[in-house]
């Protein structure tokens, strides 16, 4: 079986039915959020209030839909992956519910312990995280424990979820940082949230802006698959393309680090330092020296 037949492989009796039920509630609520960004008129932490939950759903979108056909695709059915995808639902529910809820109410959602109500929903919110995170924690073991018969798929699928368990993590980072208006946390390093940003992503151009490192880090999920099947559909040989998803999940670990040291540094995703460049520099030429050596002899 190739990279391109496992990767496009569909168990439709297997598909988790509440991760898919999440994604379609997701797209609903995109679709209901990108509206409010045009017909909204507040501005809340610079950017439209509804801006918010439009992100967080096109992600859980993306999430959802990812985990159900990572669990579809498996050899052998996981009860214990099925069981965290429905953990996963639930989280999904409270953390959005909370987000549109405090939207409605005007006001901020991440780090909010401004009053009683809003730090009650802040703590919901950071606990609901900690069970996402070990939820997608049993998908990935139940990934390392089966024999995907496809080398560089099974590559692509194990380093995307634990790639993206490290994206999760940095999100912890935000927590350390001081926020403004009584908030317990910050996106933004040497620069108050809600400054200059770039538009769609909100990220700071005035300062670092660790959602970068944590964003990067999440999409493995999807990175790594995609890089698979695109060399499934080249005539390298199986142990050829299974040594470039390897490269391509060490060159996508080192860049998610490299992109939260240079939030950490208070530097702007498009101002990099010397040092910064260099740094991603030596990441360009050591991945392009490896892809060089485990191709030559193809």
């Amino acid at each position: 079986m190739t990279t391109v037949d496992t990767l496009a492989l569909r168990s439709p009796v297997r598909w988790n039915r509440a991760l898919l039920a999440l994604t379609v509630a997701s797209v609903v609520l995109a679709i209901v959020a990108g509206i409010g960004i045009f017909t909204d008129p507040r501005i809340l932490t610079g950017v439209p209030i509804w801006l918010k939950p439009f992100k967080f759903a096109v992600s859980f979108v993306v999430y959802a839909w990812t985990l159900a056909w990572m669990l579809a695709i498996l050899p052998k059915r996981s009860r214990a992956g099925e069981w965290a995808g429905v953990v996963i639902v639930g989280v999904a529910v409270i953390e959005l519910t909370i987000i549109v809820f405090q939207v409605i109410r005007g006001r901020t959602s991440h780090y909010n312990v401004a009053t009683p109500l809003d730090a009650i929903l802040w703590s919901a919110m950071g606990t609901s995280i900690m069970v996402l995170f070990f939820a997608h924690v049993v998908i990935a073991v139940a990934a390392l424990r089966q024999r995907i018969a496809d080398r560089p798929a099974a590559f692509a699928i194990r380093l995307g979820l634990l790639i993206s368990l490290l994206g999760m993590a940095l999100g912890f980072l935000m927590t350390s940082q001081t926020g403004v208006g009584g908030a317990i946390g910050a996106h933004a390093v040497g620069v108050p949230d809600g400054g200059p940003s770039m538009p769609l992503t909100g990220w700071s151009t005035t300062g670092g802006d660790l959602r970068i490192g944590h964003f990067i880090g999440l999409h493995a999920l999807q990175a790594l698959p995609i890089i698979a099947y695109l060399l499934g559909r080249s005539r390298l040989a199986g142990k050829v393309r299974a040594r470039l998803v390897l490269i391509a999940g060490g060159a996508y670990t080192v860049l998610v680090l490299l992109l939260t040291w240079q939030a950490l540094r208070a530097q702007p995703l498009l101002e990099p330092d010397g040092t910064t460049m260099i740094a991603f520099a030596a990441l360009a030429a050591v991945t392009a020296s490896a892809t060089y050596a485990a191709t030559r002899r193809a």
